[in-house]
């Protein structure tokens, strides 16, 4: 039986692991995948342009 009691945390560790991926695959996308998006583009394309800005120009 103690073979039984070594196999079993990893055993559990895999299918919680499973769970969680699983659980990630079906979250992406979605009807807010195109909102999530904008929004990543618009805070990229913020940062972008605070970091082309010449010295000064905000003064």
């Amino acid at each position: 039986m103690d073979y039984v009691s070594a196999l079993v945390p990893p055993v559990v560790m895999a299918v919680a692991f499973i769970a969680l991926i699983m659980t990630i695959i079906k979250s992406q996308g979605g009807a807010n995948k195109g909102k999530e998006d904008a929004l990543v583009d618009a805070a990229l394309a913020r940062a972008e342009g605070v970091r082309q800005a010449p010295e000064g120009a905000g003064v």
